[in-house]
């Protein structure tokens, strides 16, 4: 099934609402634990950069795991980081070490120079040029950066787009369902990432499929 793109950005109010009360509890629980995989136990310190940081619900699962870390968090949709202050503003204790930033990709400046952390949940499959990540992943990143990105993958149809939809989003409100099945369709193909990687030279990173519409991209920078 060839790629269809979607817009980039989710500036529609309605959008960024269902998406943030939706219940991404198994997907955002997979990336923490395949954070920890990554991190294979060592506590993570230092600035991490969250590139679509959406309403910032694994900003704050990271935060709460790893105090020594200071979260940059990028989206471009207004209507989203709204929702992400809004959630943040219940976790005071964490607010302070989570930093909202308005922009989209590829950005010229980041209050680091470089990130310990370079993660990214769901942005991928909105990006028309899938460059802008990896570039910006390589400029702010050193010798020993860590990466984690987790994304969607295109299924082989358009009925096995409509069956994954059903199956993980059967309750969830019309408008979530439709950006869902629009984000399938978007969505790279493991092996058009890892074509990107070895384009980026970024080949060093791995690449596999983690469940059933979900892909990684995980390792560390030589």
């Amino acid at each position: 099934m060839e790629r269809l793109p979607e817009p980039e950005l989710m500036d529609d109010s309605e959008q960024a609402e269902a998406y943030a009360s939706a219940d991404f509890e198994s997907a955002n629980s997979a990336f923490m634990a395949h954070l920890d995989t990554l991190l294979a136990g060592r506590p993570l310190v230092g600035p991490v950069l969250d590139l679509g940081c959406g309403p910032a619900d694994i900003c704050l699962r990271v935060a709460r795991a790893h105090p020594g870390a200071d979260i940059h968090a990028l989206d471009g949709s207004e209507a989203m980081l709204a929702c992400a202050r809004r959630r943040l503003g219940g976790a005071p204790e964490l607010a302070g070490r989570i930093r909202l930033l308005h922009d989209t990709l590829p950005v010229e400046m980041l209050p680091a120079r470089h990130y310990e952390l370079v993660m990214s949940n769901s942005l991928l499959h909105h990006l028309h040029d899938p460059a802008v990540l990896w570039d910006t992943l390589r400029r702010f990143s050193h010798s020993g950066t860590r990466v984690l990105v987790m994304d969607l993958y295109r299924p082989a149809s358009v009925a096995a787009a409509r069956s994954l939809v059903e199956t993980w989003s059967g309750d969830e409100p019309e408008v979530l369902k439709r950006d869902f099945f629009n984000s399938l369709l978007a969505a790279f193909t493991p092996e058009e990432v890892e074509a990107q990687l070895a384009a980026a030279a970024l080949g060093t990173l791995k690449v596999s499929v983690v469940s059933d519409r979900h892909l990684l991209v995980a390792g560390q920078l030589p």
